[in-house]
């Protein structure tokens, strides 16, 4: 397994300040480096701050990170786009699939770079993925409750409208029944 990189090794303050920045895209890597700097002079005097490549070699994975919320965040606009905002067992789907793509890419990456996977990781990828298959079963069934519960609605408004209209219109008796029989309202 690879050393840690020399900015997950930072202070906690320090790092946040370098994520922070990175996530802003407001300031070129030199410019990155003189605000650190500034905003941590103690640091850069011990020379605990950490080089050029290694902020640049970050800010590489902290921009695939955010170009990977960005291809989510257009892909769920175009959903809503599509579907509308009332789109839950839709956009619960989406939101399995998301977590269970990220489980298997997270697995794959360290498989690919050789890495040797913590059991702590293990397990957070088993509970994500068994999170996202369980709220596609939960899903599945709020769906098919709700359908029943229509169906059911319906029904009762049917059969109180074939209550209430009495012979109206030349309906006799027989035809509300052969009705009632064909709705499944007995």
């Amino acid at each position: 397994m690879g050393r840690k990189s020399s900015i997950e090794r930072l202070r906690p303050q320090v790092r946040s300040h370098i994520q922070k920045r990175l996530r802003e895209n407001r300031l070129t890597l030199d410019e990155l480096i003189a605000d650190l700097r500034e905003a941590f002079p103690e640091d850069a005097a011990d020379g605990a701050l950490p080089s050029r490549t290694a902020v640049h070699r970050y800010g590489q994975g902290i921009k695939e990170i955010v170009a990977h919320e960005r291809e989510m965040a257009a892909a769920a606009e175009a959903l809503v786009a599509e579907l509308g905002e009332e789109f839950d067992a839709k956009s619960g789907a989406l939101l399995a699939q998301a977590v269970t793509t990220l489980a298997s890419k997270t697995a794959m990456n360290a498989i690919q770079a050789d890495t040797t996977m913590e059991i702590g990781d293990v397990l957070d990828l088993a509970r994500a993925a068994k999170a996202a298959q369980e709220a596609r079963s939960l899903n599945l069934r709020e769906r098919q409750a709700v359908a029943k519960a229509a169906r059911e609605k319906l029904l009762e408004e049917q059969k109180a409208k074939l209550d209430a209209m009495g012979s109206k219109g030349g309906v006799t008796e027989d035809t509300k029944r052969a009705i009632r029989e064909a709705l499944g309202i007995v």
